[in-house]
C-alpha cells in the first residue's frame, strides 16, 4: 500500500512539473501580455490549490478540507486583482494588452521575478504536502530545518530538476544553444543531488556522478569562453551567476556531508533556480550583440574564477572524505568558534586556512583538477603545430599524474608505510621544501639529490625543466583558455609591474622576502627538531606552514588573481622559491631563444613572439633584431613564442645544439607538424628603404583590439 501511495504521489509531482513547465512556455513564448498575465494567473493558482491541500494535510478532517478550499478560494480572488490592475495599465500605457504580436512580448523585469517566485512557491508548496502526505514532515517550529527538509527532499529537487529539463526542451528554438546545453546539465546535476535520498547507495553516487557532471561543464564552459572571446553580456552574467551558485552548493554538500547540515545546500538549489528562471523568461538577451571581450573585463573574468575556484576546493573536500573517510572525515582541523570575540576570529582564521590547504593538498582534489585542466592541455596540444611543443605538452600531462597523484599519494604509502603523511612533511613526494622537520637523514639525502639532478637538468635545459614540465603549475596555465589569460600580463597595471626581462624592484622585494622566509623557517624547523626552540606556526612545523601557505594557499589565490596579476605569476613575480633556485642554474647554463634570420625580425609588423610570451618578455623583439638571441632567467621556455612566430623564425637553442655547435655541425632547425610558415614577412611597398621600427628594449606591448574571430582565437 505505502508503495502505491508513492506511485501515486509520484504521478502527481511529474504532472505538476509538465503542467508547470507549459506554463513557462506559455509566459515566456506569449505574443500579448494578456496570455503573459494569465499564464501567471495560472501558476498563482496552482499554488493556492496547494496550500488548501497544506491545510488539510496539516490535520486531515473535514473540517480542515473545509478551512483549506475557503482559504484557497479567498487567494484565487484576491489573485485577481493584480491581474486585472496590470491589464488595465498595460492598456492605458500601450496597445491592448490583448493585441497579438508577430513576436513574443518581452517580459519586463516585473514579470520575470513574478515567474521565478511563482514556480518556487509552488514547487515549495508541493513538496510540503507530499511530504506530509508521506508522513515524513518537515520539522515543526525549526524554520531553517523546515526549509531545509522540503528543499532536500526529493519531491522538490526531482521535480525542479525535471521542470527545468522539460522548460529547456520547450524553448529550445527561443534559447540559445550553448545556454541549452548548459540548462540540460544543470537539470542533470540536479537530479544527483546526494541529499535528494538516503540509503547507504545514492550519495555516494550522486556525489561522484554531479561531481564528474560539474568537472564537464567547467572543461565546456572554459573551452567556450576560448573559442567565443566576445558574447552577449547576459550571457556573461548567466555564467557568473551561475559558477557562483554551484560554488555554494559544493560547499553545501560539504556541510551536509560533513556536519549534517543541509541549509547552505538547499539555499543554493533555490539560487540556482532563480539563476535559471531569469534565463528562461528574457531567452532574447543571450541573443543579443556581443559586449566587451572578456580579456578586456578583468572583474568579470575573476569572479568567474573565483566561482569555479570555489566550487573546485569544495568538490576536493567532499571527494576527499567520500573516497576517504579514515583520513578526512574529522580530520580538519576546526577548532570551536566560540569565546572572546578575538578568539572567535583566529580559530575562524585558522579553520579556514587549513579547511583550505588540506582540501587544495589532496590528492582527489588534484585528480579532479588534472583532469579538468589536463583535458584544456589536450585541446591545446591539438593546435599545437611545434613538434617539441608538443613533446612538451605530453610531458608536463605525465610530470603532473606522476609527481602529483601518483608519488605523494600511492607510492609512497606503498613502499614506505610508516613514513610520515606526505600533507604534514612537505617535501616527500615533491622537492618543494628544505625544511629539516621531522626528516631522516635518508629523506634529507633524497632532497638534497633532487635539488643537485634539478640544478643539472636547469642548466643543460633550461628553467622549462620545472617551470614549463616538472611542476604542476604548467598543466593549469597550459590549457586553452587559461593560456588565452596572458593578455592580462600586458593590461593590468599590477601585472605591467613585472613586464620585460629585467628584474624590476617589486620582483627584487618579493624575491627576497621569500628567500629570507624559506632559509628562516627552514632554520627554525631545525632548531625545533633537535628541542633548542619549540616554535610552531598555527600548530605545524615552520617549514610546512611555510610550504603549505607559498603553494596550497598563495598559489591557487594568485592563479585566481590572474586578471590582475598576470598569468604564470609564479614566475613573474618570483614568489615561488622552486622558480628562483631553478632560475640561478639557468643563468650559468646553455638555455636560450634564437631567430635564424635577424632581418625577418627587422621586418616583422605583428610582435607576435613577444604577444605570445606567458610571462610578458615583451622586450625579446628587440634583442632578436640586435643579437639574434635572448637570454632571461624569467623565460620559462613554454615555447608559446615558438608556436605563434608566423614566419618560424624562432627556435629554442640548449645543450642539444650547444654539442652541435661544438662537433662543426649546424643546429638542428625544429620540426613542425603541418605545413610550414613563410621564411620572410612581406613588407609594404611604401616601406622599401625605410628604416623598420624597433621599439625598445622594454617597450610594453598593449593588446590590439580584436577586429576578427580569428584574430581573437590567436
Amino acid at each position: 500500500m505505502a508503495d502505491l501511495t508513492i506511485l501515486a504521489l509520484a504521478v502527481v509531482a511529474a504532472g505538476m512539473a509538465v503542467a508547470t513547465a507549459y506554463l513557462i512556455q506559455l509566459v515566456v513564448d506569449a505574443r500579448s501580455r494578456a496570455r503573459v498575465w494569465t499564464g501567471l494567473y495560472l501558476l498563482a493558482m496552482m499554488g493556492e490549490m496547494w496550500v488548501a491541500a497544506l491545510v488539510y494535510l496539516s490535520s486531515p478532517s473535514s473540517s480542515s478540507l473545509i478551512a483549506g478550499l475557503s482559504v484557497s478560494g479567498v487567494l484565487m480572488v484576491a489573485s485577481l486583482l493584480p491581474l486585472l490592475v496590470a491589464l488595465r495599465r498595460a492598456q492605458r500605457v500601450g496597445p491592448p494588452p490583448t493585441a497579438i504580436q508577430s513576436s513574443p512580448v518581452s517580459l519586463g523585469l516585473g514579470a520575470g521575478i513574478g515567474l521565478a517566485v511563482l514556480v518556487l512557491a509552488n514547487e515549495f508548496l508541493m513538496s510540503w504536502g507530499l511530504l506530509l502526505a508521506t508522513g515524513s514532515p518537515p520539522v515543526a517550529g525549526a524554520p531553517l530545518a523546515g526549509f531545509s527538509g522540503v528543499v532536500n527532499s526529493p519531491w522538490f529537487l526531482f521535480t525542479m530538476a525535471g521542470e527545468m529539463l522539460l522548460s529547456a526542451l520547450l524553448l529550445r528554438n527561443r534559447v540559445s544553444r550553448v545556454l541549452l546545453v548548459f540548462l540540460l546539465v544543470q537539470s542533470a546535476i540536479m537530479v544527483f543531488s546526494p541529499t535528494a535520498l538516503g540509503g547507504s547507495t545514492w550519495p555516494p553516487v550522486a556525489i561522484y556522478v554531479s561531481s564528474a557532471l560539474m568537472i564537464g561543464l567547467f572543461v565546456y564552459l572554459f573551452e567556450y569562453i576560448y573559442r567565443h572571446r566576445q558574447f552577449a553580456p547576459a550571457f556573461a552574467t548567466y555564467l557568473v551567476e551561475l559558477v557562483g551558485v554551484y560554488g555554494l552548493m559544493m560547499a553545501g554538500v560539504f556541510s551536509w556531508q560533513y556536519f549534517g547540515d543541509g541549509t547552505t545546500f538547499a539555499v543554493a538549489v533555490v539560487l540556482e533556480m532563480v539563476v535559471v528562471y531569469a534565463a528562461l523568461a528574457r531567452p532574447a538577451g543571450f541573443r543579443a550583440d556581443p559586449g566587451t571581450p572578456w580579456q578586456l573585463r578583468p572583474h568579470w573574468t575573476f569572479a568567474l574564477l573565483s566561482g569555479v575556484f570555489v566550487a573546485e576546493i569544495c568538490m576536493g573536500a567532499v571527494l576527499s572524505v567520500q573516497l576517504d573517510p579514515a583520513d578526512y572525515l574529522g580530520g580538519f582541523p576546526f577548532l570551536p568558534l566560540a569565546g572572546a570575540p578575538g578568539t572567535v576570529v583566529l580559530n575562524a582564521l585558522s579553520n579556514g586556512f587549513w579547511f583550505f590547504a588540506t582540501a587544495a593538498g589532496s590528492s582527489w582534489f588534484l585528480i579532479m583538477m588534472g583532469l579538468e585542466m589536463g583535458t584544456l592541455v589536450v585541446f591545446k596540444f591539438k593546435e599545437t603545430k611545434s613538434l617539441e611543443n608538443r613533446i612538451r605538452l605530453l610531458l608536463l600531462m605525465g610530470c603532473y599524474a606522476g609527481f602529483a597523484v601518483f608519488f605523494p599519494s600511492i607510492y609512497f604509502s606503498l613502499v614506505f608505510p610508516s613514513a610520515p603523511d606526505p600533507s604534514t612533511v612537505a617535501v616527500l613526494g615533491w622537492p618543494m621544501g628544505i625544511g629539516s622537520y621531522p626528516l631522516a637523514i635518508g629523506v634529507f639525502g633524497v632532497v638534497l639529490v633532487t635539488y643537485v639532478i634539478l640544478g643539472a637538468l636547469t642548466a643543460l635545459f633550461g628553467r622549462r625543466v620545472v617551470c614549463a614540465v616538472f611542476c604542476t603549475a604548467p598543466l593549469m596555465y597550459q590549457g586553452t583558455a587559461l593560456d588565452a589569460m596572458k593578455s592580462f600580463n600586458r593590461s593590468s597595471p599590477i601585472a605591467r609591474k613585472y613586464l620585460s626581462s629585467r628584474l624590476s624592484s617589486a620582483y627584487s622585494v618579493t624575491m627576497g622576502l621569500v628567500m629570507v622566509a624559506l632559509l628562516g623557517t627552514s632554520v627554525l624547523s631545525y632548531l625545533d627538531s633537535i628541542g633548542a626552540t619549540s616554535l610552531y606556526i598555527l600548530g605545524t612545523d615552520p617549514s610546512v606552514f611555510f610550504f603549505v601557505a607559498s603553494f596550497s594557499i598563495a598559489w591557487y589565490v594568485l592563479f585566481v588573481a590572474i586578471p590582475y596579476a598576470g598569468n604564470y605569476n609564479c614566475v613573474t613575480m618570483g614568489w615561488c622559491y622552486t622558480g628562483i633556485i631553478s632560475a640561478a642554474f639557468q643563468k650559468i647554463g646553455t638555455f636560450k631563444l634564437k631567430v635564424r634570420d635577424k632581418q625577418v625580425c627587422w621586418d616583422c609588423t605583428t610582435l607576435d613572439c613577444a604577444k605570445g610570451c606567458p610571462v610578458g618578455l615583451v622586450d625579446m623583439p628587440g634583442h632578436f633584431r640586435q643579437t639574434g638571441e635572448f637570454r632571461s632567467t624569467k623565460c620559462c621556455g613554454v615555447g608559446d613564442c615558438v608556436e605563434d612566430c608566423p614566419y618560424d623564425n624562432l627556435y629554442i637553442s640548449d645543450v642539444r645544439h650547444t654539442i652541435r655547435r661544438a662537433l662543426g655541425r649546424p643546429e638542428t632547425r625544429p620540426r613542425r607538424v603541418g605545413a610550414s610558415a613563410p621564411s620572410r614577412p612581406a613588407v609594404a611597398a611604401a616601406s622599401v628603404g625605410a628604416t623598420p621600427y624597433a621599439p625598445p628594449a622594454d617597450a610594453v606591448l598593449l593588446p590590439m583590439a580584436p577586429a576578427s574571430r580569428a584574430t581573437l582565437h590567436r
